[in-house]
């Protein structure tokens, strides 16, 4: 059987996962481990085949014409709320006024830490006063916004062996599967939470109680956090599927399958909906348009290089969130295609040569992308032209044994979010920096602690942060 390999440091956005074990949601797990050392004495065959986590080949330079040059950035504005791993539907939100001391105000445990068994993949939601979030095992809790202090918390996960017939949502999941980890949040209009698993359900929750309403089985595990929107929830699974609900009632509506593909990242695109357009991105580098009433094909792009140097670069996946901004889709692959599309025709208006595992920021007249080996690009909305480019690893200082060392515990940065004239991101190796929006100049550090790879939120005058070990960070 083909296997899965991940690492216990990197939130599982450097795990390989076939297309076998993702159809058939076989429980057999592997790791590729670059932050764990204890995995070293391990057979090959019980870890899978090691690949470089970074690959250094692809390379995109600043324009000369562009260097020192302004651009416009809206004014940061204040969210009440962030309902959506992205912010809104569009998965869009420019510029928020939060962090400005850029401080550390608290933390607050939530749960079950990643480990080799579970990992904390979805990104925290918020509104009214509260922050939502889940842990490693499908626990989600509440918590007060102004303090960390716990609500309520409901464990959604099906215990392990035998159960009764009819049990939670009717299923024996083994006391070994591993791939029943993670998945994400959402927050619909209607005071629900929506909650996508690992353990192969999704499911509605109360937001103010707690309350279970409703739960759905999935055929394959869902790492992503869904989109909902319009009485519709839409989420894409490990079977490189779109799948929709009615956010109601819980019944399965409209499915889109993509193409099979061999190998993908052990995490999934949330799409991204723009009036009745429904965006999503797939392990197949597949970038699809749908009818978001009808699952209609529009239009679909493949954003994967015809020439590919090495067997990392075969990893097709959009594992980030397309965004949706002012008529345009910004997505990036992990095959080393960044690129802008029509929203409308599905045309290609530019594209880079950027591998990434994380989503686009989009704001006034630029779109900022942080790709694999660290890099933090300033990218001219219109032309595609290229502003600055940060290098947050300074890897063009590192020696060549320093790049052997770091291609094997690679640091990983987040998507980004744009807080008061800073582009902000953090990392897996527990460090959050703040850039000059303008310049991309280094303008603050700060040490969280642990590993994070989930993007930031911002709700009122903070930023929220989940860490890999199950910890809500308030940064004021």
């Amino acid at each position: 059987m083909s296997r899965l390999m991940m690492s216990k440091r990197s939130v599982a956005l450097v795990a390989l996962m076939s297309a076998s074990v993702a159809v058939s949601g076989c429980s057999t797990v592997s790791k590729l481990n670059p932050f764990n050392k204890d995995d070293k004495n391990k057979s090959t065959a019980s870890q899978g085949q090691r690949i470089s986590v970074i690959a250094f080949d692809q390379k995109v330079e600043a324009s000369e014409s562009l260097k020192g040059a302004d651009f416009f950035l809206p004014d940061p504005v204040a969210q009440a709320e962030w309902r959506l791993p992205g912010g809104n539907p569009e998965q869009s939100i420019e510029h928020v006024d939060a962090g400005k001391a850029f401080q550390i105000a608290w933390k607050r445990g939530f749960g079950k830490k990643g480990g080799r068994t579970f990992h904390v993949t979805a990104p925290p939601v918020s509104a009214d006063g509260r922050i939502y979030v889940m842990d490693g095992a499908a626990e989600v809790s509440a918590l007060d916004a102004k303090t960390g202090s716990t609500v309520w918390h409901k464990d959604l996960r099906p215990a392990a062996g035998p159960t009764k017939k009819g049990g939670f949502l009717g299923l024996i999941p083994k006391k070994n599967d591993r791939l029943g980890f993670g998945g994400g949040l959402a927050l619909g209009p209607d005071n629900k939470l929506y909650v996508a698993s690992g353990f192969r359900f999704v499911a509605q929750i109360d937001a103010g109680t707690g309350t279970l309403n409703w739960t759905q089985p999935a055929s394959t595990p869902i790492h992503a956090a869904p989109t909902v929107v319009d009485g519709r929830v839409f989420v894409v699974s490990t079977d490189n599927e779109l799948l929709t609900f009615d956010a109601a009632t819980g019944a399965p509506g409209w499915t889109y399958q993509a193409l099979s593909e061999p190998a993908r990242i052990l995490a999934a695109s949330t799409p991204a909906v723009s009036g009745d357009t429904v965006v999503a991105g797939f392990a197949s580098g597949e970038l699809v348009a749908l009818r978001a009433a009808n699952g209609n094909d529009l239009w679909s792009e493949a954003l994967s290089r015809a020439s590919r140097t090495n067997a990392l670069s075969e990893i097709r996946d959009i594992p980030g969130r397309p965004v949706i901004y002012k008529g345009d889709v910004f997505a990036v692959s992990h095959s080393g295609v960044f690129a802008a599309t029509d929203l409308r025709t599905g045309q290609a208006r530019w594209s880079l040569p950027v591998t990434a595992i994380t989503s686009p920021w989009v704001a006034g007249d630029v779109v900022y992308v942080v790709d694999k080996a660290g890099q933090v690009i300033c990218v001219s909305r219109e032309s595609g032209s290229v502003y600055w480019i940060q290098d947050l690893n300074n890897t063009e200082a590192l020696t060549k044994k320093q790049k052997k060392k770091r291609a094997k515990h690679p640091i990983l940065w987040s998507t980004p979010i744009l807080a008061n004239g800073r582009l902000i991101t953090v990392s897996s190796q527990g460090e959050a920096v703040a850039l000059n929006a303008k310049t991309g100049a280094k303008e603050k550090t700060l040490k969280i602690g642990s590993p994070v790879l989930i993007n930031p939120i911002a709700v009122g005058d903070m930023i929220y942060v989940v860490t890999d070990d199950a910890e809500l960070v308030a940064i004021r």
